[in-house]
């Protein structure tokens, strides 16, 4: 898996939206999304991913481990039919296209997390 992957969602796991996670870090808001979208994960220091790791209370041997995948397919086994499908149709999209979807779509989500009052802890 790589760090992009792992960066979201080792937050979406813990339940932050990048809001709070770049508020707990300090590492900039906009910054963070653009980690999570690949668009500068070149240019990320080392001392933001150990501030992000301390947020998310994971260490780098963790994160660089594959304790991040453990999570992840404990929890694909409890992937309901709409979120397969949502997965499948995801996967079918050239890799062009995914980038400037998953960047809106995660904002769509931080949005509707933040006017619901609650998280979206399933989907997220």
């Amino acid at each position: 898996m790589d760090i992009v992957l792992k960066l979201r969602e080792v937050r979406r796991l813990r339940g932050l939206s990048q809001k709070e996670a770049a508020e707990s870090s300090g590492v900039g808001w906009k910054t963070l999304s653009t980690f999570e979208t690949g668009k500068r994960i070149d240019s990320m220091k080392l001392s933001q991913l150990l501030q992000l790791l301390q947020v998310y209370d994971m260490t780098p041997a963790e994160f660089f481990g594959d304790g991040v995948e453990r999570q992840l397919f404990g929890e694909f086994e409890q992937i309901d039919p709409t979120e397969l499908q949502l997965l499948t149709a995801w996967r079918a999209l050239p890799e062009h296209a995914r980038e400037p979807i998953a960047e809106r779509f995660l904002l769509m989500m931080d949005g509707a997390t933040m006017g619901s009052g609650s998280r979206l802890r399933a989907v997220r």
